[in-house]
């Protein structure tokens, strides 16, 4: 069981950005609310499928006979948000994450769990996460929905893909290796 547990319900904002250049960058989960601010790093896949899931979440309950809970079909415009990252200081390293839904406050929930210095393999083994540390945060629907749009951007704002082999391609340029067989 965590035994630091950085929460954040209804927050201000909760984004995800990145620091550094196409093929460098390192994404952060950043969220803040007031003069609360919390940064954690996080590997490129885990914002992709983050956000995937919680697309795939909303998706799923505005599906639901009367929509009980007002989830919106896409991004309400008032709640895009394209501003930068604010000041980053990296609580920690994520190591594993949880979504989850929460119907009594009608709120998605995202547990982000430092990566500890446990082994790898032993700690991929185990069905419950083993951290001491965590990032829990509670977003409305709508601020879920537009978390999952941004974060859907910046993953693809990365290095464009070559056509022929699959490979990213470096801004300084690419030795084609033809397309995979």
């Amino acid at each position: 069981m965590p035994t630091t547990v950085h929460e954040f319900n209804w927050p201000d904002r909760v984004v995800i950005g990145t620091i550094g250049r196409p093929g460098e960058r390192t994404f952060y989960l950043q969220v803040r609310t007031g003069a609360q601010l919390a940064s954690v790093a996080l590997e490129k896949q885990q914002a992709a499928l983050v956000a995937e899931m919680i697309d795939k979440i909303l998706d799923e309950l505005s599906t639901l006979e009367g929509n009980p809970h007002s989830v919106p079909t896409h991004t309400p415009v008032e709640l895009v948000d394209n501003e930068p990252l604010e000041e980053v200081v990296e609580l920690f390293r994520v190591g594993s994450m949880n979504l989850s839904w929460d119907p009594t406050m009608a709120q998605v929930v995202l547990e982000a769990y430092a990566l500890d210095d446990a082994d790898i393999e032993e700690e991929l083994a185990q069905q419950e996460p083993t951290s001491d540390t965590l990032l829990r945060v509670q977003m409305p629907v709508g601020m879920a929905r537009a978390f999952a749009k941004r974060t859907g951007e910046i993953v693809a704002a990365g290095r464009p893909i070559c056509a022929l082999c699959g490979h990213p391609i470096n801004p300084d340029g690419h030795t084609c290796a033809g397309p995979e067989l």
